[in-house]
């Protein structure tokens, strides 16, 4: 190959997961997306360990395992014969082959032209494992097997759970088992170390749902059909992706889509598909009634916070909340949702912070448990506009009754933010979700404004 493909190749790692195809599929034809761009942005911020927790939720068919099991492996092992990578799936037979596919990439002449200080040791060359003369590896293992004596700099799961198991909570339970206390722990540095989480979503409680509700991964979610105006922008990349707009047309349109829809059924394909996992069937909200802003009001009348505060902080507990909305011509535009599992004294620390960063008219706090405590002592030590809310019903009732706003569109969400995801994941499932405290707190502020708007009813017929 001429000098400057080989170039490209040690430099691009969009063109070596093209190369990778065409090495483990000599008869397959890489059809260029914009999707697969990005997703090799991400992996390379990963590899520089600017990202140390990232989650990729993708339709099936889609390359993911291609990009992520196969050549993302293989160009770390060429940009650092040291690494130590360790690759897990659901299936040890689907692992092994992502090893053996990944090993034929390494072997190939190409490689080692674009990569001349990766040569394997001969005698620990393995199905399950091969190994670099600097020490240096890529591992095969399985979701549910323990990786006894060894540790990596990067852990990659794809596909952690089939779609048949997904559909049983013990299953799902045992995979968010493993990873935190089998697989998470094989990190040799807890600190600069990058974990991976590759899969289409299956279900709200898989490990995808799992993690996203403990917080702190970097999350790309790429639906096949889009839902709304998607924009993203991540290091040198850039795509709007419009509403009705199809991932991969090349691959597959939007009839094909519509065929899969009917095959699998609407629940599946939501799920599979659409990243979205909340049964369709049971859900109290319409993805329509919802408006959509790029940028907030500049004029506005008033910034409100609303919490929902928890008793502990263990991840199996339910989080405190923080949603805060600027109301605006009769709308509230969510501006930001904060989850967080804090014990008490950083929760008051967090209560003030965010007090001093959205300078809100007002904050409502639910008046039991922690936020009875709170509410207590941030009257004695402040002057922070606080009005403590005692919930008076159910939770499905007290939503039942603000849904109608909802549907007036009275709560405009935005385009797109880094928590979107996990609030619309709740947001669009409830009551069948497995977390419900953005709801509450969600609850909780339209019930308050409805309240004002009957105070100022009552005033007026006065």
């Amino acid at each position: 190959m001429p000098k400057w493909y080989n170039e490209l190749l040690r430099s691009n790692f969009s063109t070596f997961i093209g190369k990778t195809l065409s090495t483990i599929d000599p008869a397959a034809q890489l059809q260029p997306n914009w999707h697969i761009d990005l997703i090799a942005e991400y992996l390379e911020a990963a590899r520089k360990a600017q990202i140390t927790r990232l989650i990729i939720n993708i339709p099936p068919r889609s390359l993911k395992s291609i990009c992520v099991s196969v050549a993302w492996p293989a160009w770390l092992l060429g940009h650092d014969p040291r690494a130590r990578v360790i690759a897990a799936s659901y299936a040890a037979s689907l692992s092994i082959k992502h090893s053996l596919d990944c090993r034929l990439v390494v072997s190939g002449s190409w490689y080692r032209d674009v990569f001349p200080d990766v040569k394997l040791v001969r005698g620990q060359n393995e199905k399950h494992k091969f190994v670099t003369t600097k020490r240096g590896f890529r591992l095969a293992s399985s979701v549910g097997a323990s990786v006894v004596g060894e540790g990596g700099n990067f852990l990659i799961i794809d596909d952690p759970i089939s779609p048949a198991q997904a559909m049983n909570i013990r299953f799902r339970e045992n995979v968010n088992n493993w990873f935190d206390h089998t697989f998470s722990t094989r990190l040799n540095n807890k600190k600069s170390g990058v974990i991976v989480l590759v899969m289409q979503r299956l279900h709200s409680e898989d490990l995808s749902g799992y993690l996203l509700a403990k917080g702190g991964w970097e999350h790309l979610s790429l639906p096949a059909i889009s839902d709304r105006q998607r924009n993203y922008s991540f290091a040198n990349f850039v795509k709007t992706y419009e509403l009705g707009e199809v991932l991969h047309p090349g691959r597959e349109d939007i009839k094909l889509l519509e065929r899969a829809k009917i095959e699998l059924g609407s629940s599946a394909f939501a799920a599979q598909y659409q990243q979205s996992p909340q049964p369709e069937q049971g859900a109290m909200v319409d993805k329509s009634w919802f408006m959509r802003y790029a940028s907030l009001p500049t004029v506005y009348e008033a910034v409100v916070q609303s919490w929902d505060t928890a008793i502990k902080s263990s991840a199996r507990h339910d989080a405190s909340v923080c949603l805060t909305f600027v109301e605006a011509g009769g709308r509230s535009y969510l501006r930001e949702a904060r989850v967080m599992r804090l014990e008490y004294p950083d929760l008051k620390k967090a209560f003030y912070n965010y007090a001093d960063e959205d300078k809100p008219k007002i904050i409502l706090v639910e008046d039991k448990a922690s936020g009875q405590q709170i509410l207590q002592d941030i009257r004695r030590e402040s002057y922070l506009p606080l009005i403590g809310i005692s919930p008076k019903s159910d939770k499905i009732t007290r939503f039942a009754a603000i849904s109608a706003m909802l549907e007036a569109g009275k709560l405009v969400l935005p385009q797109q933010a880094a928590w979107l995801a996990d609030f619309e994941a709740e947001l669009f499932s409830f009551p069948n979700c497995a977390h419900d405290d953005q709801i509450d707190a969600l609850t909780q502020y339209f019930d308050w404004k409805r309240s004002q708007s009957w105070e100022k009813l009552s005033m007026r017929r006065i």
